[in-house]
């Protein structure tokens, strides 16, 4: 049987999402609230890229454009804000 005229091949260039800084150590304060796996899911993003980053910040710091800077006070405070405030939309939505 000739399937040839059945498939259509297209080749799409994929072009990986970078994240900024800040999504990133929102995705870490939140798996650390969460779990992994439903912070993953919450964000819309793979484990294992979660994981990398948990594993960066604990080596001090989250990776921007190839360098490593610690988060200031003021910016981790920031970003414990905004995991916060997803945690608490996400448990809205569960209870409406």
């Amino acid at each position: 049987m000739d399937y040839t005229n059945h498939l259509e091949v297209t080749m799409e260039r994929q072009v990986r999402a970078q994240y900024g800084a800040d999504y990133k150590a929102q995705a870490v304060s939140l798996a650390e609230s969460l779990g992994a796996a439903k912070a993953a899911r919450k964000m819309g993003i793979s484990v294992k890229t979660l994981a990398n980053w948990i594993r960066l910040a604990r080596d001090g710091g989250i990776v921007k454009g190839g360098k490593r800077r610690p988060l200031s006070d003021l910016e981790a405070e920031v970003s414990r804000l905004r995991a916060e405030n997803a945690q608490l939309h996400m448990e809205r939505d569960f209870i409406t």
